[in-house]
């Protein structure tokens, strides 16, 4: 198996913290898991924003939220108050919900002014926009890729993980394929091994948003001391 060192992978990971049932204790046990492995960051929902930015405070890891979020249906005025809001709070990232249904009608300019609009709002703050690939085909991920891009976006990002589906090798590099080298990409929605971690990194992701931070990086702890892989990868989903 192909490696990668547990620093290298946990400078790629975003640890989710996204569950609407999870309470403040569950949140702050998730928060000291991602101080713990020093991950790059961690998303969290958006009245968490001030906490987790005190609770990490010193630690390195950096605060980002979601918007629109999970359905990508609210209007981009709300959007835009979202991320206002956000960077107030202290959160220093974006991972909004495109207009999917804009999208699959093939409202494009919708979709751009959509993402414009977020991307003015949050500065110079990193934008990622999750295109929920499960709900898409293969033409609709290309052009919403290159609709996020043509909108300023730092990042397209396949889901939300509460659409059902998630990240697949082949639509990251759809993905890949679709934006320019100024734009990165994100696997997000499944990613629970070292396995998973790989092959996404290996189709062109540079970023990975998981809830198994500990699981994953604890993997690529193991195989750098010598270890055995474990958990390989399911290749008939990719």
């Amino acid at each position: 198996m192909p490696t990668i060192s547990e620093r290298d992978l946990a400078a790629t990971l975003d640890h989710a913290i996204l569950k609407p049932e999870l309470t403040r204790s569950q949140v702050d046990a998730e928060l000291d898991i991602a101080a713990e492995w020093r991950v790059f960051s961690v998303c969290v929902r958006p009245s968490d924003i001030a906490h987790a930015v005190e609770r990490l405070a010193g630690t390195g890891v950096a605060v980002g939220t979601v918007i629109g979020f999970p359905h990508g249906t609210t209007s981009t005025a709300a959007k835009v108050a979202e991320v206002q809001q956000a960077r107030t709070d202290g959160a220093s990232e974006f991972d909004m919900v495109i207009n999917i249904a804009a999208l699959r009608s093939g409202f494009d300019d919708v979709v751009v002014d959509d993402i414009r609009a977020v991307v003015d709002a949050a500065g110079d703050s990193i934008v990622k926009v999750i295109l929920e690939t499960s709900l898409l085909n293969d033409e609709q991920i290309a052009r919403g890729s290159r609709l996020t891009e043509a909108g300023g976006a730092d990042f397209v990002k396949t889901s939300t993980g509460f659409a059902g589906g998630g990240a697949t090798v082949p639509h990251v590099r759809l993905m890949r394929e679709n934006v320019g080298p100024s734009v990165q990409v994100k696997a997000s929605g499944g990613v629970r091994s070292f396995a998973d971690a790989v092959a996404m990194l290996e189709a062109g992701a540079t970023r990975l948003g998981t809830s198994g931070s500990a699981t994953i990086l604890g993997e690529a702890r193991r195989l750098e001391a010598g270890g055995e892989a474990t958990g390989a990868v399911d290749q008939s989903s990719y």
